[in-house]
């Protein structure tokens, strides 16, 4: 597995060759392809380093499942992500240093606009893609929609969110569950009409976390480069550099954020039908 890893980073590009022999590990959840991730947060990664300070290199599991276990077995040591707020992984002591700013993530069930299912009770027994078992938006609160109007389906792991999508999209699936955002995204792109089922509530966006072992010192300072970037000229272009490399619409920056603003992930999970993940 290791050898895996190191291959990835040779292969896709590495944040700050240059900055430090001891990079820190900077895992990113799996929503979209391998490529279009590295693509995406490696000119990303080069900036927060240059301007923190803080030696910064890219980690990508090979599913969103695979990244986020590696979070628990602590072999990564900074991550983006929305899976560290089950009971067990919240005592791992992971904090919240910034989020990407944006209205919020609501889980979706979609269907194709051409699909004759107009209600979640015609899901009933039916093929439905998710992302991982580990995907809060992309599978626990869809399911949790599901389980609480009393429907059953077949549950089917793509691997990440635009993969979900590309099942829903080549017909091998009835509906799909998704992060809204994503979806939108994604339809958008590859010319998809679909209708909306379910919608939840609105959570936060994907968290940049520290492991425990991090310093404050360091944390504050990936955290003022990462909220900072889309003030800065540099940090903008990076942005929309970043942006356009996996075709969006508009960039995104970071806002600051704090525990508190994911309470009500932590509340879901705990009051869940759905059985966790961990």
């Amino acid at each position: 597995m290791k050898s895996f890893w190191i291959s990835l980073i040779l292969m896709l590009g590495t944040a700050c060759q240059a900055a430090s022999p001891s990079p820190y590990a900077f895992g990113v959840l799996n929503q979209r392809s391998l490529q279009a991730t590295a693509a995406y947060w490696n000119p990303i990664l080069n900036y927060v380093t240059a301007r923190s300070g803080v030696p910064l290199e890219l980690h990508i599991g090979r599913t969103a499942n695979e990244t986020t276990d590696r979070v628990a077995a602590g072999k990564l040591d900074f991550a983006y992500t929305n899976h560290l707020f089950t009971p067990q992984r919240d005592r791992l002591g992971w904090r919240v240093l910034a989020r990407q700013d944006s209205a919020g993530i609501r889980g979706q069930l979609v269907v194709l606009e051409s699909s004759p299912v107009k209600s979640l009770s015609a899901l009933a027994g039916k093929p439905v893609a998710f992302a991982n078992p580990y995907a809060f938006v992309g599978y626990y609160v869809p399911m949790e929609a599901l389980l609480r109007a009393g429907v059953k389906v077949v549950a089917v792991f793509a691997g990440n969110q635009e993969a979900a999508m590309g099942q829903l999209m080549s017909g091998e699936v009835a509906a799909a569950g998704v992060n809204h955002q994503v979806m939108a995204d994604f339809a958008k792109r590859r010319g998809l009409k679909y209708r909306v089922l379910s919608e939840s509530e609105p959570y936060y966006d994907l968290a940049v976390m520290a492991s425990p072992r991090i310093s404050a010192a360091d944390g504050e300072k990936v955290r003022r480069a990462f909220v900072n970037m889309a003030q800065d000229p540099e940090g903008q272009h990076v942005l929309q550099a970043a942006a356009q490399a996996i075709g969006l619409s508009r960039a995104r920056g970071f806002a600051p954020a704090d525990d508190r603003d994911y309470d009500n992930y932590r509340e879901f999970l705990k009051r869940t039908l759905v059985p966790l993940n961990e």
